[in-house]
């Protein structure tokens, strides 16, 4: 498949979905405790970074379209090269508070693309 400006929303609006499918009923303290759950979302939090990168690189007016498309893309980057850096409460925060907004943004740029 091509690489476009639709599989890139669609990638991560897929990775948003599914952190906040697997986190709706968990804690931070869970996220702390369970390596595999805490691994699980920072590669899912990866994978949407990348995604709004490559975004920006093929249609940076799209990528403009979103709020915090610089902060998701500077938090990909700590999570691939700064990994020793991230705090847990952070990043809960990121999942709680910040993807439920960035889910609703992408379903409204896949609806207009129908």
């Amino acid at each position: 498949m091509k690489r476009n400006r639709d599989k890139y929303i669609y990638d991560m609006l897929d990775s948003s979905r599914y952190v906040m499918e697997i986190t709706g009923d968990q804690s931070l303290e869970r996220f702390n405790e369970d390596r595999m759950f805490r691994r699980t979302i920072e590669r899912e939090l990866q994978i949407i970074g990348e995604a709004m990168l490559q975004l920006k690189s093929v249609d940076p007016k799209c990528a403009a379209g979103f709020d915090e498309h610089q902060r998701i893309i500077g938090f990909r980057h700590v999570l691939v090269h700064g990994y020793d850096a991230l705090e847990a409460d952070i990043v809960w925060h990121i999942v709680t508070e910040k993807l439920p907004l960035l889910v609703q943004q992408l379903e409204a740029a896949m609806d207009k693309r129908k």
